[in-house]
C-alpha cells in the first residue's frame, strides 16, 4: 500500500503570469520609468486665470517703422538784439512798454545823469574862457603890430632924414666947406637910424611867426574843447535809449527811479522778420541729433517742415537744447513763447516686424511678452528681442512673427505666472 501520493503542479499563464512574485521587480521598473517621464514631460509652468475683457491684446503685424522721437518745442525770434545804455544814468521816463512794436529809432527809455549835465556846463564855461583869452590875445597882438609898425614908419622917415642930411654933408665935406666932425655925425646918424629900421622889421618878422603859431594852437585847443564838448553832448544823447531795428520790444526790466550802469542790459527787442524753434531734447538722444536732420509738426491743419540748424553741446538736467529753421513757409499768426510739438526724424524707414508701445513694456524692459495661443485660450510668456521705438511702434529684432496676438496692457497683476488662463 502506498501511504504518499505525487501532487502534479500547474504552472500559471496569462494575466496570471503578472501577477507573480517574479513579476514584482517589472512592476517596480514600470512604474520608476512612468514617474521619470511624468517628471520630464509635466506641465511646470505657473499658471494664472484672468478675465480677457480687463486685457489689451494687439496683432503683431509687418510694416514700415519710422524712426522718429517726438518733441516739444518753443517759438523765439532768430535774431534778437539786446538793449544796453551807453551811458550810465537814472531812469526818468519809460516811453514804450514791453511787448509793443517798434520802429529803428523809436525811443523806449530816457534816463537822466546830474554828473554828465555838469561836465557839460563845466565843458562850455571851459570853452567860453578859451575863447575870450584868445580874443583878448589877438586884440593884444594887434594893438602890438600897430605898435610896431607905427614905429618902423617913423624909423624910415628917420632914415630918410638922415640920408638927406648925410649926402648934403658929404658934398659939403668934399668942397671943403665944413668939418670932418659935422661929416661924421651926419654919417654915423643915417648908419644908426638905418640899423634900428632893419632891427623893427626883424622883430615885425618875428612877431608875426610867433603870432601865427600862438593863434594856431590856441585854436587848436579851442577845437579840440570843442569836439569834447560836442562828444559830452553825445554822451547825453545816449541818455535816450532808442530802437536799434524795427521789431518787438520784448523785453523791458527796468522800472522809475532804478539807477541803471552803462553796459547793463534792460532789454532786448525782437527781430519779426524770421522765427525760429528752440527745443529740449532728452541725452538718450545726444549722439543721433546733428545739423540738418527734419522734423514736422501740424499747425491750424496745415503740415510744415522745419530743420535743426544748430546743437548745443550743454546738457542740463537730462536735456539738451537744439534750434530749428522753418524749411519753407512758417505758420500765420506766429508769436515768441509759442509751444510747437514736432516729430524729428532720426532715420530713414525700413521694413520691419511691429507691435503697438503698450504698458506691458515698464515691467518687461522689452525682453518678453505673453503670445496667445492659437485657439486664444491661453497665453504663454516668450522671451523677444526689441530695438529702437518711436512714439507709436517697438520693432520687434526676434521672437515674434506677424499675425501673432499679444498682450500690450500693464503685467502688474500678473506676478510671475507662466501662463494666463481666459
Amino acid at each position: 500500500m502506498e501511504h504518499s501520493m505525487d501532487r502534479k503542479i500547474e504552472k500559471k499563464k496569462g494575466i496570471a503570469l503578472a501577477f507573480t512574485k517574479k513579476a514584482l521587480p517589472f512592476w517596480g521598473g514600470a512604474l520608476l520609468l512612468v514617474f521619470i517621464l511624468w517628471l520630464i514631460f509635466r506641465d511646470d509652468s505657473k499658471r494664472l486665470r484672468i478675465d480677457a475683457d480687463n486685457i489689451s491684446i494687439v496683432t503683431v503685424t509687418s510694416g514700415e517703422f519710422n524712426d522718429y522721437i517726438r518733441i516739444s518745442g518753443q517759438v523765439a525770434p532768430m535774431t534778437t538784439i539786446q538793449i544796453s545804455p551807453l551811458e550810465g544814468g537814472v531812469v526818468q521816463e519809460i516811453v514804450t512798454e514791453e511787448g509793443s512794436k517798434v520802429k529803428k529809432g523809436d525811443v523806449l527809455v530816457i534816463l537822466s545823469n546830474e554828473s554828465l549835465d555838469m561836465q557839460i556846463l563845466n565843458s562850455e564855461a571851459d570853452l567860453a574862457e578859451k575863447e575870450n583869452i584868445l580874443r583878448n590875445t589877438m586884440i593884444q597882438m594887434e594893438q602890438q603890430k600897430l605898435s610896431v609898425e607905427q614905429e618902423k614908419l617913423q624909423l624910415q622917415m628917420d632914415v630918410r632924414r638922415n640920408k638927406r642930411t648925410y649926402e648934403s654933408q658929404k658934398a659939403l665935406y668934399d668942397d671943403g666947406l665944413i668939418a670932418k666932425e659935422d661929416f661924421l655925425k651926419a654919417e654915423e646918424d643915417y648908419l644908426l637910424s638905418n640899423n634900428r629900421l632893419r632891427l623893427v622889421q626883424n622883430r615885425i618878422k618875428q612877431d608875426s611867426l610867433y603870432r601865427s603859431v600862438e593863434i594856431t594852437q590856441m585854436r587848436e585847443s579851442l577845437d579840440n574843447m570843442r569836439v569834447n564838448m560836442m562828444m559830452i553832448r553825445k554822451r547825453k544823447d545816449n541818455l535816450t535809449i532808442k530802437a536799434p531795428i524795427d521789431g518787438e520790444l520784448g523785453l523791458l526790466d527796468v522800472v522809475l527811479g532804478q539807477s541803471v550802469g552803462a553796459g547793463t542790459k534792460i532789454g532786448q527787442i525782437n527781430n519779426l522778420d524770421s522765427y525760429k524753434i528752440e527745443a529740449q531734447i532728452d541725452e538718450h538722444y545726444i549722439d543721433r541729433i546733428t545739423p540738418g536732420l527734419e522734423a514736422t509738426f501740424e499747425r491750424q491743419s496745415e503740415r510744415y517742415a522745419a530743420q535743426i540748424r544748430k546743437v548745443y553741446p550743454e546738457v542740463r538736467d537730462g536735456k539738451f537744447k537744439a534750434d530749428f529753421k522753418f524749411m519753407e513757409q512758417q505758420p500765420e499768426n506766429i508769436r515768441s513763447g509759442q509751444t510747437y510739438y514736432l516729430n524729428l526724424q532720426l532715420g530713414q524707414p525700413v521694413e520691419a516686424v511691429l507691435i503697438p508701445r503698450g504698458a506691458f513694456y515698464q515691467k518687461t524692459g522689452g525682453k518678453w511678452i505673453y503670445v496667445l495661443s492659437s485657439d486664444g485660450s491661453k497665453a504663454t510668456r516668450r522671451d523677444i528681442r526689441i530695438g529702437r521705438q518711436n512714439p507709436q511702434y517697438y520693432e520687434v529684432i526676434e521672437g515674434l512673427e506677424p499675425g501673432e496676438k499679444v498682450i500690450t496692457s500693464s503685467y502688474d497683476n500678473f506676478g510671475e505666472s507662466d501662463v494666463l488662463v481666459f
